[in-house]
């Protein structure tokens, strides 16, 4: 873990002033004269190709025109009838490779529709209400444990108690949300929105979450399906993968999901410590955020590190572009070697790599970049035995999440396939509960 003992890395670089518009919302709400704009710029095709880029398979142009003709609250719905974190997705989703790239007017002119803006315009319509369009169904007297309240827990919890069964949350960490409030950089959801939205979520009553509360340590499967008519397992993956590498375990060396982390649960941001010279290993968005991060608490140098060229990173164009503009550098085909210091990080050296017939090899070339801040985003694992079949570190599931064992279900980041993105888990979790709710009712 990073210590904010190592030298080099100390807290109140920045001013609160500075902190303040660094942090300030990425994208800024639409006002109602924008979003009116912006939705007059759809075509409402036909067979919409954005319909289709999207995991949730939102209704987009409905909801557009729904916007484009002063319903903003009946187009909230209609986003959350496919996406119930509709408004999470709004800010967090890569629609730039996902919706908006394939959007009609992107492909003409290259400028799409806003539609990530537009549905977080209509979502907020909808929870600046404080109700949600849905009503619990009656008791089906069927209990569901779900574990993990992340995006696929809290996305299958909402579905299923909206068809009438009581649904338990267990939640190893002290606030629900997963990585919506754990995970994600805190200029992309300021506010306390992930919190906010948690507590949207669960006014459709049947739902109850239990805190601290991990599987394995606190729970066992066995025990769930002895009490519960169905499980499904949500809890993302909990184990860091660990940078084998001489020094790793220097003060100053440590894991970016915990930095992310402290940065999203620390009232004073201008109290978290960061180092002068911060690198990141890895080429995911946990490596973006960690990394812009760094820079706007006031680190003077930051370097993302990846093995492979910049074509082979996990991290969008557009996020990586992001990191650019932020001072962010970005070096490719280099990987850690060993890092160096007394009593705390104070150089990383690395070599340079070549990838021959898709094999990853080092060429013996080295150089070496002062770094005081080292944190590694290489990947995450699987924490814990769930006594399932595993492919690739990872729950194997078939169809809509059903594990290999009967009863019990899995979806997000710790089951196999997909993207690992907030609107993938969410639908994951909302078919894994249609299909719990369908074996239920048939059971009877």
């Amino acid at each position: 873990m990073t210590s904010p003992f190592a030298p080099g890395i100390v807290s109140g670089r920045l001013t609160p002033d500075d902190l303040a518009r660094n942090f300030g919302d990425l994208h800024p709400p639409l006002d109602a004269h924008e979003a009116h704009v912006a939705a007059d710029r759809c075509y409402f095709c036909y067979d919409a190709p954005c319909v289709t880029a999207c995991p949730t398979g939102i209704d987009i142009p409905l909801f557009i025109r729904q916007i484009a003709t002063g319903q903003p609250e009946a187009a909230g719905k209609t986003i959350f009838d496919s996406n119930i974190l509709g408004g999470m997705c709004a800010r967090v989703c890569p629609t730039e490779e996902l919706c908006e790239e394939v959007c009609v007017r992107e492909v003409a002119e290259g400028k799409p529709v806003e539609i990530g803006r537009l549905q977080r315009y209509a979502t907020d319509s909808v929870m600046a209400t404080g109700r949600q369009p849905y009503v619990r169904a009656e008791p089906t007297g069927k209990r569901i444990a779900v574990v993990g309240a992340g995006p696929a827990g809290l996305a299958c919890a909402h579905r299923l108690a909206m068809k009438g069964h009581d649904v338990t949350i267990f939640e190893a960490r002290d606030k629900p949300g997963g990585l919506n409030e754990y995970g994600i950089a805190a200029y992309k959801t300021p506010g306390g929105f992930a919190q906010a939205e948690v507590e949207w979520l669960l006014t459709i009553g049947g739902i109850t979450i239990q805190n601290g509360k991990a599987l394995g340590a606190d729970l066992t499967l066995e025990a769930l399906q002895a009490e519960y008519d169905a499980v499904f397992l949500g809890m993302g993956l909990g184990g860091v993968n660990a940078l084998a590498v001489d020094g790793a375990d220097l003060p100053g060396v440590g894991p970016a999901v915990q930095f992310i982390a402290d940065l999203r649960q620390s009232p004073d941001k201008g109290a978290l410590a960061v180092g002068r010279n911060v690198v990141v290993i890895g080429g995911g968005m946990t490596a973006i955020d960690a990394a812009v991060q760094s820079r706007l608490l006031g680190a003077e140098n930051v370097t993302i590190v990846y093995r492979r060229g910049r074509e082979a990173m996990s991290a969008s164009t557009w996020e990586q572009d992001l990191a650019a503009s932020k001072g962010v550098r970005i070096l490719t085909h280099v990987q850690p070697l060993a890092v160096h210091g007394t009593g705390g990080a104070a150089e990383i050296e690395l070599e340079y790599t070549s990838d021959v017939g898709g094999k990853l090899t080092g060429t013996g070339e080295t150089f070496r970049l002062p770094a005081d801040q080292v944190l590694q985003a290489i990947g995450q694992k699987l924490a814990g035995e769930t006594g399932l079949t595993l492919e690739g570190g990872k729950i194997a599931v078939t169809g809509p999440g059903r594990t290999s064992l009967d009863g019990v279900w899995a979806g997000g980041d710790c089951a196999l396939g997909g993207d690992d993105l907030t609107v993938t888990a969410v639908a994951e979790g909302r078919d894994a509960a249609e299909d719990i709710h369908s074996k239920l009712m048939a059971e009877g």
